[in-house]
């Protein structure tokens, strides 16, 4: 070892000859499997950051940074995938909009790679400007979104959106005993309120704008957070929890009421987290669409992602 060259060659450019001569630990005679010699489910690259295009309603274009992950499956006889080439995909399309490139970026990995399925993941902060609820005020909304695509081997394409809304959730139980208290007891009081979040899961096939995926949440819950306060926003908020208490259970039932009228999506999942002032605790709940194939029992990490992010 002390002999080699350590030198680092600036001006080396192997020739394609030369690299089909270079070592493959992945598929070459020497790829030995191990443990057991089974096929993976997913395999790939995770959390790699590109800047890709988003269509808006208005037709406006986005470019947002993109964390990215794409998987596919292994088959039991191969020790490993070429995961750059998962990467390479991604930027061959990295100029389009991505919402109508993905079954193409889905098809063109799983060919490279000659695998039986692939999923891509996407998960960005999404600008919406929203305007203050009395004075002339605006400013940007962001919301964590994630789209899923699956191809699986039969050719079954699936588009999946996630969509994270922040809103306030007063306690109607609280706002009845505080009531009570200041005219049985003349005390002053205030009921209690919090910040929630409501992450919509909805499948479909044709485009889905995410402005409409807000406006439903909104059009339900109507108590969305705030961006630019002054006095007149603040009175305003407070009419508006006032106007709209509701228990989890509440906000569940009332996003489904919306999600079910709409015809461009196929199905749906809506948990909701209730991150109470109240108790040291949250409130939560899960509702799904008619004969979904969402899940209903809620994995700890999805629980602990809707606490953070708010």
């Amino acid at each position: 070892m002390s002999n080699k060259d350590k030198t680092y060659d600036l001006n080396y450019k192997p020739t394609k000859e030369e690299i089909k001569k270079f070592p493959d630990i992945q598929n070459g005679p020497k790829a030995l499997i191990l443990g057991a010699s089974v096929g993976i489910q997913q395999v790939g690259t995770h959390n790699f950051r590109l800047p890709l295009n988003y269509k808006k309603r208005n037709g406006e274009i986005l470019e947002l940074e993109t964390r990215i992950t794409g998987t596919v499956s292994l088959d039991a006889y191969k020790k490993g995938i070429n995961m750059s080439r998962i990467i390479r995909s991604f930027y061959d399309y990295k100029d389009d909009l991505i919402f109508e490139k993905l079954k193409d970026i889905l098809l063109k990995y799983k060919n490279d790679l000659d695998s039986f399925d692939a999923k891509i993941g996407l998960n960005f902060s999404y600008p919406i400007m929203q305007p203050s609820l009395r004075s002339n005020n605006q400013g940007y909304q962001y919301y964590n979104v994630s789209l899923e695509g699956s191809l699986t081997n039969e050719g079954v394409f699936k588009k999946i959106l996630h969509f994270d809304f922040v809103y306030s959730s007063a306690c109607p139980c609280s706002y009845e005993l505080a009531e009570y208290a200041k005219k049985e007891r003349n005390k002053l009081t205030v009921s209690h309120s919090q910040r929630s979040v409501a992450r919509v899961s909805i499948e479909f096939d044709h485009i889905m704008w995410i402005e409409d995926i807000h406006q439903i949440c909104l059009n339900a819950l109507q108590t969305e957070t705030q961006v630019i306060v002054k006095r007149e926003d603040e009175m305003a908020f407070a009419e508006l929890n006032g106007a709209y208490l509701k228990f989890v259970e509440d906000s569940a039932r009332l996003l489904y009421e919306k999600l079910i009228e709409n015809k461009n999506i196929k199905d749906f999942r809506v948990i909701c987290s209730h991150q109470e002032s109240l108790h040291s605790h949250d409130a939560i709940s899960v509702i799904l669409a008619p004969n979904s194939k969402f899940c209903g029992d809620v994995s700890h990490e999805v629980w602990s992602s809707l606490i953070h992010i708010s």
